[in-house]
């Protein structure tokens, strides 16, 4: 059995090394919050000192951390992954980071021997946690089929979307700059059915069941009508940073993104309004625009 590594275990590194765990691959981990790491050690996964213990431990590590220049200095930094891991070993870069940052990732690992899949994911705090989440996985075949028993751990969807660093996180970045507008729109509608005095659980089961409904849009408005907008595993500070890498890629491809720069600017208010908030917190800013919140039960006016 092959042992396997998670540098960075929050809201997603934890599903992903919990999922590993259930599945016997012995996993190391590594994370620079205390309370974290003893979360990971409870679960039965080694609490490495460093990222260079990860390495010299495992055959392949996923790196779930958060911003490009984190994922950088895991990997190619001093005491990285880099340095550590053996040659025909696997590093799987699961954070979302800039194209162009996997790309530099990609060429910095030329000439140690290790494989690098480019693999963002989606699916969320629920999908970590219940190992069902989706891969936009770039990589060389040897890489692919080598790595792929702990993918499928991890993962209920695996897409091969490329062979080259930069491709997995093109994908995501076209996904997320679907899905930013998905939950700005489902923001925008709560709002409107609060003012209109419309109760909360009628929206849910009309849009649920209608042409619109998806997992995104049900799982918001539930957060919404239960009025959860902390704690949830969804912070917003990520899909800020993911709109803001999709934005990114739009001016450098020269392509419109009309939609997607509305749901920034959405996002970009929540976190403003709420920096300790998740993606639902949103609506919050809408609602005190408005004078009315969306409960479960009926809509509640505030002013």
């Amino acid at each position: 059995m092959m042992s396997v590594g998670v540098i960075g275990l929050g809201d997603m590194g934890s599903g992903l090394a919990k999922n590993l765990i259930a599945n016997g691959f012995e996993t190391w981990g590594r994370d620079i919050l205390p309370a974290r790491h003893q979360a990971f050690a409870d679960m039965g996964g080694h609490a490495a000192a460093d990222t260079a213990e990860v390495g010299r431990n495992v055959h392949a590590v996923f790196v779930m951390v958060m911003k490009g220049a984190e994922a950088h200095e895991v990997i190619l930094g001093d005491g990285g992954l880099a340095q550590s891991m053996a040659p025909g070993s696997s590093i799987l870069l699961t954070a979302t980071v800039k194209p162009s940052e996997a790309r530099a990732i990609g060429a910095g690992l030329e000439g140690t021997g290790l494989q690098l899949i480019d693999s963002p994911v989606s699916g969320g705090y629920p999908g970590a946690q219940a190992g069902t989440l989706t891969m936009m996985a770039a990589g060389t075949d040897a890489a692919m089929a080598q790595a792929r028993p702990v993918m499928e751990a991890v993962s209920a969807n695996i897409h091969r979307v490329g062979s080259a660093p930069g491709e997995g996180q093109t994908v995501k970045a076209c996904l997320q700059s679907l899905i930013g507008a998905q939950f700005s729109a489902t923001f925008e509608a709560a709002a409107l059915a609060a003012k209109a005095g419309v109760p909360g659980q009628v929206i849910l089961d009309v849009f649920s069941t209608s042409s619109a409904g998806c997992g995104v849009v049900k799982n918001a408005l539930e957060k919404i009508i239960d009025r959860k907008f902390e704690g949830t595993g969804s912070h917003i500070n990520t899909m800020h940073k993911d709109l803001t890498i999709s934005m990114a890629l739009g001016e450098e491809l020269g392509v419109p993104l009309h939609t997607a720069a509305s749901a920034m600017q959405i996002f970009h208010a929540g976190r403003t309004r709420y920096p300790d908030g998740d993606n639902w917190t949103c609506t919050q800013v809408i609602e005190e625009i408005v004078g009315a919140e969306l409960h479960r039960d009926g809509a509640k006016v505030t002013r």
